[in-house]
């Protein structure tokens, strides 16, 4: 959905409850991990801090939905839960208006012998692109660096987003690097500490 101008909480309540039964945009759910070839598939994965203390506040924050404490970008329900099912609507600021995108979480993930811990959300028919977005964080093994990873695929499904896809993939670029920023800020973590892989 695209508006004119920022949606009253009233607005974002009502399309949170007419979109509750909306279906998924795109099949199969894993998309991400599948075979197959993907028209676009955005990865980044960055240190974002060091220990067992810093995984557990990077995974804080994932619960919390920090990755779109953006100024620009903002997901309501703000307290949503991490769990398979959770629908989410995603506010997104660009060229002087809004849009309000249809997400649901698909699957999470916290293996018992490891420190992992993500969710994947896939987009709902109000969204105006279809695909599906990972963010996970995990401790490396060897290292004992603690990584953020974005993961996505997805095509556009709006008109407008089809005609403004090479803006619809900077604002993408864009979010991708904030989100690393913010998770770094949970944390803290030096911003200039790591760059992306």
């Amino acid at each position: 959905m695209f508006l004119a101008r920022r949606p009253s909480q009233r607005t974002i309540d009502r399309l949170l409850e007419a979109s509750r039964d909306l279906p998924l945009s795109y099949a199969p759910v894993g998309i991400l991990n599948g075979p197959g070839s993907l028209r676009y598939l955005d990865e980044v994965t960055v240190a974002i801090g060091q220990g067992k203390g810093d995984f557990e506040r990077a995974r804080a924050a994932l619960i919390e939905w920090r990755q779109f404490d953006l100024g620009w970008v903002e997901l309501f329900p703000k307290s949503a839960p991490i769990a398979a099912g959770t629908l989410v609507l995603v506010l997104i600021r660009h060229l002087g208006f809004w849009s309000l995108n249809g997400c649901r979480v698909v699957y999470t993930i916290e293996p018992a012998d490891e420190p992992r811990f993500g969710l994947a959300y896939g987009t709902v028919t109000n969204h105006a692109e279809s695909g599906e977005e990972l963010f996970e964080v995990f401790m490396d093994s060897r290292s004992g660096d603690v990584m953020y990873r974005i993961r996505a695929t997805s095509r556009p499904r709006a008109l407008l987003a089809h005609i403004g896809q090479p803006i619809v993939r900077g604002l993408q670029s864009r979010f991708r690097r904030d989100s690393v920023a913010s998770m770094k800020r949970a944390t803290g973590a030096s911003l200039s500490r790591s760059a992306p892989r």
